[in-house]
């Protein structure tokens, strides 16, 4: 698991409330190579979960809903355990993985690379019905 940057345990904060390394380094990365990060984890997803997703579509944003500013993903819909007869004809569910509060937790691309594939089947997870307690006990809290 990637470990938090060099000083960001004593980090402040920004005038929009999101944690900033106390030594001021944000690791830089383009929107376009973040997506394209997200789009290989969502690639090592096993086939055979992948084929079980329904109704879903995943999206980056640079920065999470400014009440949770360190929010990495969030799962947004009903989980396929919950759906019954009744699910036709809903938008799909929506999974959001956040860029501003990956990059600012993370020291290298390597540690990137890692936050995001566990942010991107912790979310994933939640589209199954797993809930956090569950994903926390397995290493993807």
């Amino acid at each position: 698991m990637p470990k938090p940057a060099a000083g960001y345990a004593g980090a402040g904060r920004d005038s929009y409330g999101r944690l900033v390394p106390d030594n001021g380094s944000v690791l830089e990365m383009t929107r376009e190579t973040f997506e394209e990060l997200v789009a290989e984890a969502l690639d090592r997803i096993p086939p055979e979960l992948t084929r079980l997703m329904d109704n879903v579509a995943v999206f980056v944003e640079d920065e999470p809903p400014a009440d949770d500013p360190e929010l990495l993903g969030l799962y947004e819909g009903t989980p396929l355990t919950e759906r019954g007869e009744w699910y036709a004809g809903v938008l799909p569910d929506r999974i959001t993985i956040y860029r501003g509060p990956t990059l600012r937790m993370c020291e290298s691309r390597e540690d990137v690379v890692a936050e995001t594939e566990i942010t991107v089947v912790h979310e994933i997870a939640h589209h199954f019905g797993i809930d956090d307690a569950r994903l926390h006990a397995l290493g993807y809290g």
